[in-house]
């Protein structure tokens, strides 16, 4: 569903991706993964069309994304912070955003809104939400079209745990759909239950991309969480793992 070719993007003496190609497709929960400043952010502003790439392609549904924004809308995205003007009410941010699709109620999930209970805050202004109730109409927000694409950054970030968990729910409801799912997380615990597949990118550059159950074998460790810090302090099981990945006979395994 998306396709990633050659992509590099420079912010003067950053290079913030450095040839990135990957295919995303499906039926996949991918959880991009790394450190601070690893690129994940341009990424993610770079498939949305936020920020233009120097070099390389980006493909959505075999179609490239530059020029014509139709594609977004099969994109439901959850920003890390969402902004929205300070004195639109909560209500009527979604009765906006529904009249820009032109879309009723009844063709919108409102599953979240019901069950964040953001019903009763419809007449409030944005700008007296704390910062966990703006997380949840963001959510809601992501969801509200049912599109086939959900890009969550920290989508779990500020939420209370019940909130969390409603959201878990919900992610693993769109799992099932079949729909491709890419998540941006530091809270790795609450991916061990959605991930289907890891990339993990660090200084620009994709060091791998692979599926779960691979991950867990070459690392000995069953939570994500364990298995990338062992990555991330070069403690693995077989020091040669990620090399092995690359070779040209397990090139399948990659995309």
């Amino acid at each position: 569903m998306i396709r990633i070719e050659h992509i590099s993007k420079r912010f003067k003496k950053l290079q913030a991706l450095d040839d990135i190609t990957v295919q995303l497709i499906k039926g996949q929960v991918v959880s991009l993964i790394g450190p601070n400043g690893s690129g994940k952010t341009t990424l993610i502003k770079s498939i949305l069309g936020m920020v233009r790439p120097d070099k390389g392609k980006i493909f959505v549904d075999e179609s490239p994304i530059n020029g014509d924004p139709d594609y977004r809308k099969k994109i439901g995205y959850m920003p890390q912070i969402g902004r929205y003007p300070d004195n639109m009410k909560v209500g009527q941010l979604f009765k906006m955003l529904r009249n820009i699709r032109n879309a009723d109620e009844k063709e919108t999930d409102s599953f979240l809104i019901k069950h964040f209970e953001l019903e009763k805050i419809f007449e409030k202004p944005m700008r007296t939400l704390s910062g966990g109730t703006r997380q949840k109409v963001s959510a809601a927000i992501a969801f509200l079209f049912d599109p086939a694409i959900l890009i969550l950054d920290e989508p779990t970030a500020g939420l209370d745990p019940l909130a969390s968990e409603i959201l878990k729910g919900k992610i693993l409801e769109e799992k099932k759909k079949g729909k491709l799912i890419l998540i941006t997380s530091h809270i790795l615990s609450d991916l061990d239950e959605l991930t289907t597949h890891i990339m993990y990118m660090q200084d620009g550059k994709m060091q791998f991309f692979n599926d779960i159950e691979t991950l867990q074998e070459e690392t000995g460790e069953l939570r994500l969480g364990k298995a990338i810090a062992r990555i991330m302090k070069g403690e693995k099981t077989d020091k040669n793992w990620i090399d092995k990945m690359f070779e040209p006979e397990n090139d399948e395994k990659i995309f």
